[in-house]
């Protein structure tokens, strides 16, 4: 089924959550609620007409000094894992908020569209806490959501934003590129006849799997990850289900963090029961990656995750080009 993807990813595109008119050409001030979304927006050339962003926005270079309209409410930056994995579900059951909107800033800012999202609470600002921002603002911009929950949405959402602004050319073009690229690893692995054991740990402390798009990445890579859940959110999984797999490949690609961070919290990882024991620590592949930039943003650098995953998985067939940050080896 998996495989069916290949041939028309970033073509059909699924229908996401949109409340935008289609007809709005014009749009002067853009305020972004999440960095993939600033991301989408630099690459179709709407740089300058991006007003406000999130804390967290720090890609492309130009999107420097803007004002910034969205905050964690959690200082999660002298957390542990385990700390932000508790404190997050503790605030989530209780109905508050991980973010603080600036919302004098948004008002002063009068947006004519925000870029959101209602796909996840940990990731950036989501539905209620959208809508009742915008209820105090005098001027009622147009809301556009990107909610992707697999790489096929994230061209979707690209196109979406394309044509809510006038830039329905470039974002064909944008996909067009990836969809070339992206073909290009297909048609070696596809040929492949062994797939090596692939594990994304999304996150270190509890353990949990890789969701949404990032299964597809695996595939798309030549890998197979069959702790991974495609299309979905990622879970908690249990140390032993991960031994039983037993992966040849082992990518820690903790949710929102760079490689820095990512390799600081794969240090703990000598201490798993077993960890020894598995094939991907005998045979020195235990990877640390940057997946802020390349896993964690649904974005249009989800295609260089893709071409770093074929490297790490089938080095022997892939090289890598790109950032030299974007991964280590780890000496565990």
């Amino acid at each position: 089924m998996i495989c069916c993807r290949y041939h028309r990813f970033f073509q059909g595109v699924t229908a996401v959550k949109v409340g935008i008119d289609k007809a709005m050409k014009t749009v002067q001030q853009i305020v972004s609620f999440l960095p993939s979304a600033t991301e989408i927006a630099c690459a179709l050339g709407l740089s300058d007409q991006l007003v406000g962003i999130t804390h967290e926005c720090d890609y492309p270079q130009e999107i420097t000094g803007k004002p910034i309209v969205v905050r964690n409410a959690l200082p999660i930056e002298t957390m542990s894992q385990r700390e932000i994995d508790q404190v997050v579900a503790q605030r989530m059951r209780e109905g508050r908020s991980l973010y603080e909107i600036d919302e004098k800033l948004l008002q002063a800012l009068a947006p004519d569209l925000i870029l959101t999202q209602d796909l996840c609470q940990v990731c950036a600002p989501s539905g209620n806490e959208v809508s009742q921002t915008l209820d105090l603002l005098p001027k009622k911009p147009q809301i556009l959501w990107l909610t992707p929950n697999s790489l096929e949405q994230i061209a979707g959402n690209i196109r979406d934003l394309g044509e809510a602004t006038g830039r329905a050319k470039e974002a064909q073009e944008l996909i067009a590129r990836g969809r070339a690229r992206l073909e290009t690893i297909a048609a070696v692995t596809r040929k492949l006849s062994d797939r090596p054991r692939v594990f994304c740990m999304e996150w270190l402390d509890p353990v949990y799997c890789s969701g949404h798009w990032v299964p597809e990445m695996v595939m798309l890579a030549g890998g197979e990850d069959a702790l991974s859940r495609v299309g979905k959110d990622s879970t908690r999984v249990a140390w032993d289900d991960v031994m039983k797999w037993a992966p040849e490949v082992l990518i820690v690609t903790p949710c929102g963090f760079n490689l820095e961070k990512s390799v600081e919290q794969a240090r703990q990882l000598v201490r798993y029961p077993g960890w020894s024991d598995l094939p991907a620590v005998r045979k020195g592949r235990v990877y640390a990656v940057d997946a802020n930039s390349f896993f964690a943003r649904p974005g249009p650098r989800v295609v260089d995750g893709t071409e770093l995953l074929a490297h790490l998985i089938h080095p022997d067939l892939f090289d890598w080009k790109g950032s030299k940050t974007a991964y280590q080896l780890l000496d565990v």
